[in-house]
């Protein structure tokens, strides 16, 4: 008599609290419930008769309306046949009868189902089936309080291979997370090692993602990006994209593929440069049926054309008989023969549904063969057998499991079948297979030429960076490098030359050890040209950190010598004309070699100070990402080497400030210089000329070159040209008018400046040689200015001593005119002698210019009156005049013609005077006496000799 309707609702509600009990425990008590209940089941000696109907729980949904039917529905005559194909062999003593509960997909219904086999059912020995992953999971569960083991052909969720929850669950299918080990395979023999993933936020997906990233750290492969997602992949696929995720990983179904794969169209990511691998239990033709977006069929194609798809394989590639005496092929004609008979559509997991029943006939086969034995070893014993024990066989049984079915070797590790993973590429709007993965060998196995890539080789994981060294131009550096060496040979060309010509006047006033220093750190400055130019391709990273120091020190040094040099000269000119104080005191080269030694000592302390303190050190500076000009798949990232320390800017700052100061100073000395024009002095303007050319040129260029500090090319042309620009500059300013001077004129120095010295003169001379004292200074410098005027003097004594000449004649053909004659010429010769009385005071220049100027008071018609009253026979006759003649004609006419081969010094008109006696002469100079003397007698006059000019330098 069947239960009624209120029993079976009771029944339900119980079975309901018992299934949870079962969880907490309390198994064995609700299993002896359900089954005194029923009264349904197998007696305990059901392993010792053949022939023996051994009922199967079989769970799955078959309402069409129920969701994945479609599944079950192609199940079926898998079953069937293996039921078949098991009574055929004649190697089993018993027959497997399927009882098939439909499940519907839904917790509630599927409960009701497993309530109703348990209660209601023949007592099974083990359940095969679970389809869905919800209800699959809940009976899964519970199965350890039943003593019963499941057997799922169909549930590929990832949950259900936690053993510690579900122990007696079992599948012959291939679990989502096996795939994972197939794709770190697959991923290292393209020698990816960095990837992304993106990933459906569905529980299912994100299961499959967390075991596939334990299995990508395991293998030591980069995990760029992980993307998750829920309805809109575009932002997510942007995200991959910008972080340079060229191999991608996706878990999401085929209704979000379109979407994945539109949005890749978008973006651009697909082609040679891209690679994404994706499930592959998608349907057939899923591009269409799932295209929800915006893109066309044609974009998609576009997009997906080459993306790899992995799945477990359905059935085996082998042509290999299995346990069934078939091969995979052989069954699959006699599964479609089937199908075909029921009109149902296939399934993918018939295959392994066929080889789930193989496994429970091997595993009840060898459980009975157990129980037999045990049996006859306690025969003289009361033998019995509960529900624990053999459910502890059974499960001990199922993990011994090993042999070949259709769907390949079949064999469990911890619950999970270790089955073959199948490798498949979309080529031309189809899938076809490149390879498999054994995942009991671990053996990745790709069919030769398959796979084709849309470049021609496999794309690269990631941009592959090439770094990429600024460095200078080998041409550029030999150009500079070639006009450097020409400025060395000229600045070499230039020391020689004012060597050689030290002692030549024109050389000597211009100070040549100066010069000497100018043209040193000319030098050096020009070789620091030639250590700017070499970086990391030249030398190792070592000797480039050295590199750095030396050229900084030659460079520092170089400039503080030329640069030092020429502002010692400047400042001598400046103090000499621009400081009243100083007109007096001697400024010599000495003290112009202690002012640049200052300069050098500072740049020293400040050098070795930094490099103690703060070395300089080579850094790379990296800069963004270039495309490769060649087109190919890798992305160029310039770097640049720097010499540079902790506190750069500091050090910088005190030589620039120490170094901007002496620079401003110069040029204000320059300045203030620039109208001066000293012959003894004679590059006084070029040494100005020069400063200004230095202080421009190197705030040019110091500020160009911090501009331009990513541009190494740019930056050492700048400098290079900066340095060459002001050392040849200078150098040419300092020495062509020299060298030109020399080569044209070499008597230039010493005209119009040839000067009588006196002994004392000569003896301070000679203790000066090498420096020009403030006094000679002042009076060179007047010299220029009176030139004209010792010139016209000279010009105007030359007339006075032809008119001498003519009057001398005249008194000797017209004796009747001598008191005339004779008073005109008293006066010319008072004329002449007091141009003598003319000294280098401003006195003696002014009474010169107004005697010179005004008119002469004695004309030819003008007369004495006291002497016409005399006669003129008595005054020429008379001895007076006749001695007067004679001292006049004589002497005058003497003075009148030496001074063309010499003339003679007035300090031989008397033998009682000296020259040292006469202040006139002591302090006249030489330029502007007038040898014009009045002799005592003809005899001292004749016996005088020459006395040669003497010149001022």
């Amino acid at each position: 008599m069947a239960p009624s309707r209120r029993d079976c609702r009771c029944d339900m509600i119980f079975l309901s609290g018992c299934l949870l009990l079962s969880v907490w425990g309390f198994q064995p008590a609700l299993a002896k419930v359900c089954n005194d209940y029923t009264r349904h089941g197998l007696d305990n000696n059901w392993y010792m008769r053949d022939g023996e109907k051994l009922p199967i729980m079989v769970l799955m949904p078959m309402n069409e309306s129920a969701l994945m039917s479609s599944i079950s529905q192609g199940i079926e005559p898998a079953v069937q046949l293996a039921i078949q194909h098991i009574r055929e062999s004649r190697q089993y003593s018993f027959s497997l009868i399927t009882k098939i509960y439909d499940t519907e997909c839904d917790n509630a219904k599927g409960l009701r189902a497993f309530f109703d086999a348990i209660c209601y059912g023949p007592k099974h020995l083990m359940i095969f089936g679970g389809v869905c992953p919800s209800v699959t999971s809940i009976i899964a569960e519970s199965l350890e309080g039943w003593n019963l083991v499941q057997l799922s052909f169909a549930a590929t969720t990832p949950v259900l291979a936690d053993r510690k929850k579900y122990p007696n669950f079992f599948r012959t299918v291939p679990s989502d997370n096996a795939v994972n080990p197939a794709v770190v395979k697959f991923l290292n023999f393209y020698n990816w090692s960095r990837v992304g993933t993106l990933t459906q936020d569905v529980q299912r997906f994100s299961e499959v993602r967390n075991d596939l990233t334990n299995e990508l750290e395991k293998a030591d492969i980069q995990i760029a990006d992980t993307e998750s997602f829920s309805n809109d992949p575009c932002v997510n696929v942007k995200k991959l994209k910008d972080n340079d995720v060229r191999i991608i990983i996706g878990q999401f179904d085929e209704n979000l593929a379109a979407k994945v794969f539109c949005c890749a169209y978008n973006l651009n990511m697909y082609g040679s440069k891209y690679q994404w691998i994706i499930p592959g239990w998608y349907q057939g033709n899923w591009w269409e049926q799932a295209n929800s977006t915006n893109c066309t069929t044609k974009k998609l194609l576009t997009a997906m054309e080459g993306y790899i798809s992995v799945d477990f394989e359905p059935l085996s590639a082998k042509q290999i008989k299995g346990i069934s005496g078939r091969t995979p092929q052989e069954y699959e004609r006699e599964y479609n023969r089937e199908r075909e008979q029921k009109g149902v559509e296939a399934s993918k997991f018939h295959g392994f549904a066929y080889d789930g029943i193989w496994v429970i006939a091997k595993t009840l086969t060898r459980v009975m063969e157990l129980l037999r034995h045990k049996e006859s070893v306690d025969m003289y014993h009361n033998f019995t057998v509960d529900d624990r024990e053999v459910g502890k066989m059974v499960l001990d049984v199922m993990n011994e499991t090993n042999f070949f079915g259709v769907t390949g070797q079949v064999m469990f590790r911890n619950g999970e079948r270790m089955g073959t993973i199948k490798f498949t590429q979309f080529q031309e709007g189809q899938e076809v297979k490149v390879g498999e993965y054994n995942a009991i060998a671990d053996i990745l196995d790709l069919i030769n030429n398959t796979i084709r890539f849309q470049g021609v080789e496999p794309p690269k994981d990631r941009t592959f960076v090439r770094l990429q060294r600024r460095q200078i131009n080998v041409p550029l550096y030999s150009i500079l490098s070639t006009i450097t060496i020409l400025g060395m040979l000229m600045a070499g060309t230039f020391l020689f030359f004012n060597i050689k010509n030290r002692n030549h006047r024109l050389i000597k006033m211009s100070s040549p050890y100066m010069n000497n220093l100018i043209i040193l750190g000319g030098l050096l400055s020009y070789a620091s040209i030639f250590l700017f130019g070499l970086d990391g391709s030249f030398v190792s990273d070592k000797e480039f950190e050295t590199l750095c120091t030396v050229r900084t020190w030659i460079l520092i040094v170089g400039y503080t010598t030329a640069f030092g040099a020429m502002f010692a000269k400047t400042w001598r000119v400046h103090a000499i004309f621009k400081n009243v104080k100083m007109k007096k005191k001697i400024i010599k080269d000495q003290k112009l070699f202690i002012i640049v030694g200052g300069m050098l000592l500072i740049d020293l302390c400040i050098l070795i100070c930094w490099q103690i303190v703060d070395p300089l050190k080579r850094t790379v500076e990296e800069y963004s990402l270039e495309a490769d000009p060649q087109g190919r798949d890798i992305a160029i990232r310039p770097f640049l080497e720097h010499c540079e320390n902790t506190h750069m800017t500091i050090w910088l700052g005190i030589v620039y400030a120490y170094k901007g100061l002496l620079m401003l100073f110069g040029c204000f000395l320059a300045w203030e210089t620039r109208n001066v024009s000293i012959p003894a002095l004679n590059d006084s303007k070029y040494i100005g000329m020069s400063v200004y050319n230095v202080g421009i040129m190197c705030i040019i260029g110091a500020a160009v070159s911090f501009l331009t500090r990513d541009q190494p090319n740019v930056q050492f042309c700048i400098v290079a040209l900066v340095i060459i620009f002001c050392s040849t500059i200078t150098l040419c300013l300092v020495f062509v008018p020299k060298f030109i001077t020399m080569r044209t004129n070499p008597d230039a120095a010493t005209q119009n400046r040839r000067l009588k010295f006196t002994q004392n003169q000569k003896k301070e001379d000679s203790k000066t040689s090498t420096s020009v004292t403030s006094v000679n200074q002042a009076n060179t410098s007047r010299l220029d200015g009176l030139q004209t005027d010792n010139h016209r003097l000279r010009m105007r004594i030359t007339e006075l001593d032809k008119e001498l000449e003519e009057v001398t004649m005249q008194l000797q053909d017209t004796p009747e005119k001598t008191p005339y004659i004779k008073q005109n010429h008293y006066q010319d010769v008072n004329n002449i002698l007091s141009i003598r009385n003319f000294t280098d005071g401003k006195d003696g220049e002014k009474s010169l210019k107004n005697h010179l100027e005004q008119k002469p008071q004695a004309q030819w018609g003008s007369m004495d009156p006291s002497r016409i009253s005399r006669g003129p026979l008595e005054d020429i006759n008379s001895p007076e005049h006749i001695q007067r003649r004679l001292s006049l004609q004589l002497p005058i006419l003497h003075h009148a013609y030496l001074p063309s081969i010499g003339g003679v010094d007035a300090s031989c008109s008397s033998p009682t005077s000296s020259p040292a006696s006469s202040p006139h002469h002591r302090h006249m100079p030489p330029s502007y006496r007038v040898m014009v003397s009045w002799p005592v007698s003809l005899t001292t006059a004749l016996h005088c000799t020459p006395r040669k000019r003497s010149a001022f330098f």
